[in-house]
């Protein structure tokens, strides 16, 4: 299996993964597919850095096969805040991500972090932690030039990259790409592999097939959208935790409990050692939201502070 360290490797002839360990807040993963002449990009990073430095690294790959297509897999801001970067290419996204890109701007993220040292010590301290190791001043978000619904079929010099939208599930637009000829799948955050998923969208019944999808292909390499290169049993990892995570929440809800309440009282067994499981809490809301609808959304900040309290009492 591929060594988990960060940079370029191939993970089949011609496919490529960029990997960005540990795998926490805004450490994620992309992918480059070389055809004959063109290659595509499979999201970009959380910032210029990150990004400059990946596309650096692929030079040698990209100089004699440029990058003519960007795919975002998702709107979260890891996988979409570099796509100035590439100002060439055509930007593609499923319509759903293309709306809630507009959502999260960069501007709000360094606003936030600057504000940080001003917020109770267990907030701020969990936000300059996840978010400050980031630079999001002087980020201007390049938007997807091309959206679609559903599924699309792309070439790349001759290469076919299948795209299929799964959403919503971690958020309103995912997206999975196939490579077809070599047996890749790149998940977007449909795949936490090692880590724990969060579910900003849901339902979560949506992001159990789209698992059960991705393992319908038969994959032969799964480039996760955080955490190591695997295969259909790494999948299988974030499908179990998904469904822990639907009948403890369920029963919790059942017996009137309120959603922090149940997030602090399940016992994350066999999951218990997956970073970032403060997660729980922003995944039992918005279970509890699927089944009841007449709930609101939770303020982000709230949950935020929620999570920065569970991690810290564990």
């Amino acid at each position: 299996m591929t060594a988990y360290s960060r940079g370029l490797h191939e993970v089949a002839d011609g496919v490529h993964a960029w990997l960005l360990p540990s795998g926490g807040w805004g450490l994620s993963n992309a992918g480059l597919v070389a055809g004959d002449g063109a290659s595509l990009l499979v999201d970009t990073l959380f910032d210029l850095k990150l990004t400059g430095e990946m596309l650096d690294g692929m030079r040698t790959l990209t100089t004699a096969t440029p990058i003519a297509t960007v795919v975002n897999t998702h709107a979260n801001g890891d996988h979409c805040y570099g796509n100035s970067l590439v100002p060439n290419a055509e930007i593609v996204a499923s319509s759903a991500a293309a709306h809630e890109m507009d959502e999260t701007p960069p501007a709000v993220l360094a606003a936030m972090v600057k504000a940080a040292p001003q917020m109770p010590p267990v907030l701020g301290d969990w936000i300059t932690a996840a978010f400050g190791p980031y630079e999001f001043d002087g980020i201007a978000m390049r938007p997807p030039t091309s959206t679609f619904d559903g599924s699309l079929s792309l070439s790349v010099g001759e290469r076919a990259v299948d795209l299929i939208e799964v959403g919503p599930a971690h958020t309103a637009g995912d997206v999975i790409a196939h490579v077809p000829d070599s047996g890749v799948v790149f998940t977007g955050d449909i795949v936490f592999h090692k880590g724990t998923p969060i579910m900003w969208a849901g339902p979560i019944e949506n992001w159990i097939a789209a698992c059960d999808r991705i393992c319908s292909l038969e994959p032969t390499v799964v480039v996760p959208g955080h955490g190591p290169v695997t295969d259909s049993n790494g999948v299988r990892e974030t499908r179990d935790y998904l469904a822990f995570l639907r009948e403890a929440v369920g029963l919790r809800f059942d017996a009137g409990m309120s959603y922090i309440d149940a997030a602090r009282d399940i016992d994350l067994g066999a999951f218990a050692d997956l970073g970032e499981s403060g997660r729980i809490v922003v995944n039992t809301h918005n279970i509890y939201r699927d089944l009841d609808s007449s709930r609101a959304t939770e303020n982000v900040m709230t949950l935020f502070t929620q999570m920065a309290e569970y991690e810290a009492r564990r």
